[in-house]
């Protein structure tokens, strides 16, 4: 590896660190989560005693 890419490198390394891009695929959230199942729950039960 020469020394121009070594630099690169480092310095790509160092700002990713310092001030990271926002990626928003890692913050998408996919479908509803357990509280939304919960409610959907108590719902079910609150409408249906059994």
């Amino acid at each position: 590896m020469d020394r121009s890419t070594l630099i690169t490198q480092l310095a790509s390394a160092f700002r990713e660190f310092v001030a990271p891009r926002y990626r928003p695929e890692l913050h998408y959230m996919r479908g509803p989560g357990p509280a939304s199942a919960r409610r959907k729950s108590a719902l079910k039960a609150g409408l249906h005693p059994s």
